[in-house]
């Protein structure tokens, strides 16, 4: 049985590259929160596009999630 937060990270599995509003919907924080922990160094490892958005590899997601289980 897979959790909710699984589920909702599943459903774009196709893609390797994930947005902040999908991050932040996936962890239930602000958008504000998420610029928080990247000023802090909290944040996943984030990927600056030419047209300056941020994108989250999913991969990259997953190492961080993993990291913060073990820390708990």
């Amino acid at each position: 049985m897979s959790t909710h937060r699984e589920q909702r990270v599943h459903q774009g599995a196709s893609r390797t590259r994930l947005t902040i509003a999908e991050i932040c919907i996936d962890l239930g924080i602000s958008r504000s929160t998420f610029y928080e922990w990247r000023a802090k160094g909290r944040a996943p490892r984030c990927i600056k596009l030419p047209n300056g958005d941020i994108r989250i590899s999913r991969a990259e997601y997953e190492r961080w999630l993993t990291t913060l289980e073990e820390a708990a």
